[in-house]
Order: C-alpha cells, then structure tokens, then sequence
C-alpha cells in the first residue's frame, strides 16, 4: 500500500515523496487512521518502526483542516508533544516541519541547556504544535509564558523512557493543567505495569496497536557475543573496528566516565571517536552527532539515555562495551540498528563480571545469543567475577551479588536526583526517591480496547462533543522515523534548575 492511497492531504503527500517514503510501515498503516479518527492510542512500537510519522502525519492534517487564525490573532498551541530527551525533540520538530512544510501551521522545539528567551520569542509569535522536554515546558508553565488553555491533542512519545528517567511527577503536573477535553496519544517501546497504570489514568477506550512482541528484539539485527577478559575489551573493540573496516559504529558504555575514557583510547588507536553524554554541553552532543551522521566520525561512544537521538538510516554496527544493567535497556541499545528493513549487526563484549547480566538479557528476549571467541582474544577461565560498580548513589556503590534477581533493578540514568517513582541511579549524584502518586489525571480510568482485526485500529470514541472534531479516515507514512532522541533527562525538578 503506498501513501497515495492512506487519504492524506495533497500538501503532506507532496512532502511525504519529496522525502522518498513510498510505503508506509506497520505502526503508520494503523496509528494514522486511529489518529484522524479522534480517538485516543495506545501504541507499542520499538525504536525505528517510524512511529514519529505515524502521530506527526495525523495531527498536521487534523490541525490543518481548521481555518487558519484571522490576521492579528495570536494562534494557540493546539498539540503538545512530550519527548524524554532534547536530541529527540529536536528530531520530531524537525520531522514537523519536513511533513508540514506545505501547510500554513507553525512550530517550535523547546529543552533545557539551551537560552530560554528565543523560546518564549516564539510562543509570543504563535505556534501550532510544540515539541517539549517536561522540565523546560515546566519552566515556561511556571513562567507564565505558554498557554495550554486551547490543547487539543496531546502525545507522550517514548513514554516508558520517561517513566524509566523520573518525569512521571512531571508527566502529571503538566496533565493537571491541561483541558480535559483532549485527543491522548501514547507511544512505548515497552508495556509495563507503569506504563498500563498512566495509559489506564490517562487514556479514554484507546486503540491499542502493538507491532513488535512486547520486550523484543528487532528480528533483523544479527546479535552475537563476544566473550573476552575486561582488560582487553579496549584491543578487542579496536582488532574488530580496524579488521572488519567498520564506520558509523556506536558503542555503549556503562558509565559517562567509561565513555570518555573508551573514546580516548580509540582516538590514540587512530580511530576517529567521540563521546556523547549528558555531562557534554548541549553544543558538543549536536557537534558528535552531527559528524557521526555525517559519517565524519568513526565511532560515537554513547551512554544509554545520551544514544536516544540517534537516528540513522541504516546505521550498521552496535557494539555492547559493557551490558546494561537493565536488561531494557539492552532492547533499545541494539534498535538502533536493523530499523525500517535493513539488517544490522548487535556485537556485546562479555566479560565473566557479566554473565548474569547476560542470563537476564536472555530471559527476557527469550532466546540465547550465540557465542564466539575470538583467536587472540580467549577468555581466561579463572578469572574471579567482580563487582559491577552502579553509577551515582552518592559515587557510586558496587552492585553487590551477581546472581541476584534483576526484578525491581534501578533504571540507569545519565542526570541528577530527580524524585521518581522506582529507585534511579544519578550519574554523579541524585538517587531515587519516592515520585509520590500526585494527581492531576481526571476521571479518565477506562480501560484500553483492543482494536479488531482487519480494522483501522481506531476504537469506540467518547460522546459527540467530547473532543474536537474529527477528521476523515486518512493515513500515511515514511521511514523509519526514530524512537531515538538521544541526550540526559532535563535538569531534576527539585529546587534550582540549571539551564
């Protein structure tokens, strides 16, 4: 099925095959309907399923079917999308303006760790759709400086890394300020039992769309371990970089300290490297990223929360330097290769430290990852296991207890001590804390529905009058739009917030 036939307006068509997309993927062919529909969603996609289009698509035709504001009259924000991380606001705002560059709507992109005043220059313009981090959007709620009073539609992209970084207090104090009625749309890589309580709290008889096996690898990504001696995961990285030509490689560290020390030692290799991660300024993360896309780089050496933005038409190599703690995490390390069709390939260096990580990761993706050593590089076999040190909790406390069970684990994040609702590992300070339950949702509490079989994947709507009014059945997509979006959490919300 192409894009012609999805019903979508001749200007975002136009757009849409002037950027080369021609078939839409899985989640486009059912979120975009769903979306024009005027329901609200549920949807459960991985990392490069191009889901960014499969929301940006509807709500610029939903938005563009309204008469444009008289001359004179400030327009009001009618859709706000929430993203974890700057990195990936800034793609789904630069995704709004490609898809919308034929349409009268505006945009603008606001995040922290950059001036605030150019932002509010542009809500005082008048903006369409705003593409936010929920600190900075705080900020300009507090200020006084944005007026959601006229929402209609509102997305929470990626909304299982928000839970997982500490936004829910934010998710919620933003939620209680905004009208009731609303079109909700919700996209998650994963479903947990967080992320069933917010879509239960928020939601009202969603569409639920689902087009990857819950907590699954991308089946197009060849993974393989490499079982190696941690003082020689450094050789073995650069043996397989230089033997095998690689470029564009993107290597996970466990650790922001470990990144910038992998990414010297590479450079006096004579591999080109950087390292992205949330103590980087905001201007030297846009630098690394840009030259990696470019292919100006060799090897961006990331942390987990810092390797959200990287969205990279197939990007070929992954490379686990250590395993997460998480074993998530391991999902949405390697989704970043093998996206729209394209194969991949997932390498992870294991040393014996990390043998119940690896048993986990397995466990959850439900199949071992096959194995292979090296010739130089063989494993000693009576190296004692260590301690993997976990990072922050007040510099950083071992994790004690390889076997012990992975439930309830710290999520890994890459900023300070935000309050958030599970225990999270502050890198250089911050731990967890108790989010609290605060309110602000409403008496929205029903449950998802299901989509049938066969069908739009739209789902029963509220009464006449409920929402705004909706549009004609229609849909469309490109690519594989990015669950990136890369970079640390914006700053804790607790007290003095350094942007």
């Amino acid at each position: 099925m192409s894009f012609d036939s999805l019903g979508l307006s001749e200007s975002l068509l136009r757009a849409v095959n002037e950027l080369g997309y021609t078939v839409p993927t899985p989640i486009q062919l059912q979120a975009i309907p769903a979306v024009l529909n005027g329901g609200d969603l549920l949807a459960g996609a991985q990392t490069g399923t191009g889901k960014t289009a499969g929301f940006t698509l509807p709500i610029l035709q939903r938005l563009s079917e309204a008469p444009a504001p008289a001359a004179g009259v400030k327009r009001p924000v009618r859709a706000l999308i929430l993203t974890p991380t700057r990195e990936l606001a800034a793609q789904v705002e630069e995704s709004v303006r490609a898809y919308g560059k034929y349409l009268k709507l505006k945009s603008t992109v606001m995040f922290g760790g950059v001036g605030i005043n150019p932002q509010i220059d542009a809500l005082r313009r008048g903006v369409d759709i705003v593409v936010a981090t929920p600190g900075r959007l705080l900020d300009h709620m507090q200020q006084k400086t944005i007026d959601l009073s006229k929402l209609e539609i509102l997305v929470l992209d990626e909304a299982d890394r928000m839970l997982d970084m500490g936004f829910i207090h934010d998710i919620k104090r933003v939620l209680a300020k905004l009208p009731p009625k609303r079109q909700n749309l919700l996209f998650s890589a994963t479903f947990s039992e967080e992320i069933k309580t917010l879509a239960d709290s928020l939601l009202d008889r969603p569409a639920l769309i689902e087009v990857a096996r819950r907590n699954s690898t991308v089946e197009a990504i060849a993974q393989k371990i490499h079982p190696v001696d941690r003082d020689k995961k450094r050789e073995l990285l650069t043996h397989l970089i230089r033997q095998n030509n690689w470029f564009q490689v993107l290597v996970f560290t466990r650790t922001k300290h470990g990144a910038n020390r992998l990414a010297e030692q590479l450079t006096k290799d004579g591999i080109s490297a950087l390292a992205i991660h949330g103590n980087k300024s905001q201007s030297a993360r846009t630098r690394a990223l840009a030259e990696f896309k470019d292919n100006t780089l060799q090897v961006l050496v990331a942390t987990d929360i810092a390797a959200r933005g990287i969205d990279i038409d197939q990007l070929p190599h992954v490379v686990n330097f250590d395993l997460p703690n998480v074993p998530e995490d391991y999902v949405h390390r390697i989704g970043r290769t093998g996206r729209a069709g394209a194969t991949g390939e997932a390498l992870s260096l294991v040393c014996v430290d990390e043998h119940q990580l690896l048993k986990d990761i397995e466990r959850l993706i439900k199949r071992p990852i096959p194995q292979e050593v090296i010739a130089g590089f063989e494993p000693d076999l009576t190296q004692k296991p260590e301690p993997i040190l976990r990072r922050g909790q007040g510099g950083g406390g071992a994790r004690q207890g390889q076997g012990a069970p992975r439930q309830g684990a710290p999520k890994q994040s890459n900023g300070g001590g935000r309050p958030s609702a599970k225990p999270t590992n502050g890198n250089g300070g911050g731990g967890g804390g108790n989010g609290g339950n605060g309110g602000g949702y409403g008496s929205r509490s029903q449950k998802p529905v299901a989509a049938k079989t066969g069908g739009n994947g739209s789902a029963p709507r509220k009464p006449e009058g409920s929402r705004p009014a909706g549009a004609a059945l229609l849909g469309g997509k490109p690519r594989s739009e990015g669950g990136g979006g890369a970079g640390r959490r914006d700053t804790p919300r607790t007290g003095q917030r350094g942007r």
